[in-house]
């Protein structure tokens, strides 16, 4: 990894954003779905008390017109998100108790 894959100041999550910076719901989603919650809990417990500051960081930048490490950052705070559910409710990758995934349709714009 190269050290402008983030910002600077969030060089402590590099090792998660070449797994988690997806720029689609679906690449997430299926991400997700295919991780063990061990993998999920390492993640979310790594991004849970930089969000404040992740979110402080992106919000300098037009959505469409972020730099490139910020992009990715981003798309690792989308993935957060994605992964907060499986983590505080589920305990479950896939959500399966909740919704049947081959039910989700995902529209890419």
């Amino acid at each position: 990894m190269t050290s402008s894959l983030l910002p600077e100041q969030f060089q402590n999550l590099v090792g998660y954003a070449s797994i988690w910076a997806l720029s689609t719901e679906a690449a997430r989603h299926r991400r997700r779905c295919e991780s063990r919650i061990e993998e999920l809990a390492d993640f979310y417990n790594a991004m849970l008390p930089r969000m404040d500051d992740v979110i402080g960081y992106l919000n300098q930048f037009p959505l469409g017109g972020m730099p490139e490490d910020a992009l990715r950052l981003y798309y690792v705070a989308l993935s957060f998100m994605e992964v907060s559910l499986s983590v505080e409710l589920t305990g479950e990758p896939d959500e399966a108790v909740a919704f049947q995934p081959d039910r989700l349709e995902i529209l890419e714009t």
